[in-house]
């Protein structure tokens, strides 16, 4: 084997075991990171459950708005009937003309089914007062190049009152074309 074909041999056997640990976030300044970091591991861990990657919502011209929502959550195989013991956070950004603000949410539900998901959380830092320590729930349609989302403070004021574990609207917004990575891992409930 000559080195080049062992070079792609490592790269091939790292990007199969790599999973979606962790999820970079870029600041206001910068353009989103869609990569995930992990660690590299020796036999994969099953999960119940996952949402993860990075997209823009769209916007029609001549808008400038930078609308940027980012999923790190996952449950365990171990907590298949337990979705509040789901993990991880997520980050959402809304910034026009360089104002706007963000929030970072430690997950406290995800369900999941066929490409759709639906997370919630506590908002754990944030610039925007009315999020501060409020549970928000997001829903997310995997369709590829053409994700859906949707958010709860479309219909629950956070200042007032937080959405129930795993409640958000439907995803009723669109990404932005060529933004979408979503990633949604079916959940499947035993019965027995």
């Amino acid at each position: 084997m000559n080195r080049r074909t062992k070079i792609a041999a490592v790269a091939a056997a790292v990007l199969l075991t790599l999973g979606a640990g962790g999820v970079a976030v870029a600041s206001a300044d910068d353009a989103p990171a869609p990569a995930a970091s992990a660690v590299v591991s020796k036999s994969p861990v099953a999960e119940a459950a996952a949402l993860t990657g990075t997209a823009k919502l769209y916007r029609p011209a001549p808008a400038d708005d930078d609308i940027t929502f980012t999923f790190d959550a996952h449950l365990a195989a171990k907590d298949v009937k337990d979705p509040k013991a789901a993990t991880g956070t997520f980050r959402f950004s809304h910034y026009t003309q360089g104002k706007g603000g963000y929030a970072l949410v430690k997950v406290d539900c995800l369900t999941t089914g066929g490409k759709v998901a639906v997370v919630t959380g506590r908002v754990i830092e944030t610039d925007v007062p009315e999020f501060k320590d409020r549970r928000v729930g997001v829903s997310v349609h995997d369709l590829g190049r053409r994700d859906r989302l949707g958010y709860s403070w479309l219909a629950v004021d956070p200042a007032k009152e937080d959405v129930s574990p795993c409640g958000s609207p439907a995803p009723f917004e669109r990404v932005k074309a060529g933004s979408g990575d979503f990633r949604v891992v079916p959940w499947a409930i035993p019965y027995n």
